[in-house]
């Protein structure tokens, strides 16, 4: 069973996150219903797509009472260059391909687990965008103009090698990588 504590424990030991921060955003997350509760007595028991969630809260640069508001607008993001009203298989979602990560890296095959090994996860905070790097293909999930910068100045950006993210996956759901 993975509790919210383990999984804050394992994000701060393998990824490097500030604990106190980690804790305060999985708090404001489970307040919001965007991770799950518990019940009295019982810690709750998070899935690899609500460790995915935690690990963007706490990349996102906002205030505590912005986090669970800006992890949802970050999960909705529409994959650059695919156009409005194109088919649902095409036109996913920044929360979709990072469920879709979390979930191979919990139980994929071994060679899945490598190709999520290679990919940098950026989380940009000037701005509302995703980008999703590996040794193929870079994804870019923005709520903006493709090839455009959205705001002046430089892009600040958080990164988190999906390497550690994997190494968090195993030792919150077991398996090796």
């Amino acid at each position: 069973m993975t509790s919210t504590k383990l999984a804050c424990d394992a994000v701060v030991r393998r990824v490097g996150y500030d604990p106190g921060r980690t804790k305060e955003v999985a708090r404001a997350l489970t307040d919001a219903g965007m991770l799950p509760a518990g019940s009295p007595g019982k810690s709750p028991e998070l899935s690899p797509q609500d460790v995915a969630t935690l690990v963007l809260g706490v990349a996102l640069d906002v205030p505590l009472r912005a986090v669970a508001e800006t992890v949802g607008q970050y999960r909705a993001l529409r994959r650059e260059g695919v156009p409005v009203g194109a088919p649902e298989r095409i036109s996913g979602t920044a929360g979709e391909a990072l469920d879709i990560i979390a979930e191979i890296a919990a139980s994929g095959t071994p060679d899945a687990k490598a190709l999520v090994a290679k990919t940098i996860l950026s989380v940009v905070n000037n701005w509302a965008e995703i980008v999703l790097t590996d040794t193929i293909d870079v994804r870019r999930f923005s709520g903006g103009e493709p090839g455009r910068w959205q705001a002046y100045g430089h892009r600040r950006a958080a990164e988190v090698n999906l390497g550690a993210f994997l190494d968090v996956m195993t030792d919150l759901f077991g398996g090796s990588n």
